[in-house]
């Protein structure tokens, strides 16, 4: 999938879902249908990052869809 440029999004690679019931990262570059992420731009829950650490570090899950193994 390519990279998004909506929203809160400028290209980052990661982006999170901030809604309270989610709280999980996505990675772009390996992004599934059941991501979803499209919606979350569009609910405004949108929070972009360019590292997984940077997400980590404020507690947000990994997405069990995209995010690859190694990384958790």
């Amino acid at each position: 999938m390519p990279r998004k440029y909506k929203g809160n999004m400028n290209g980052q690679r990661y982006v999170a879902n901030t809604s309270p019931y989610k709280r999980e990262v996505h990675d772009l570059d390996n992004e599934s249908r059941n991501c979803q992420v499209d919606e979350v731009i569009r609910a405004g829950q949108d929070k972009p990052y360019e590292s997984l650490l940077d997400a980590k570090q404020e507690d947000f899950g990994f997405c069990a869809y995209c995010v690859q193994e190694q990384a958790r």
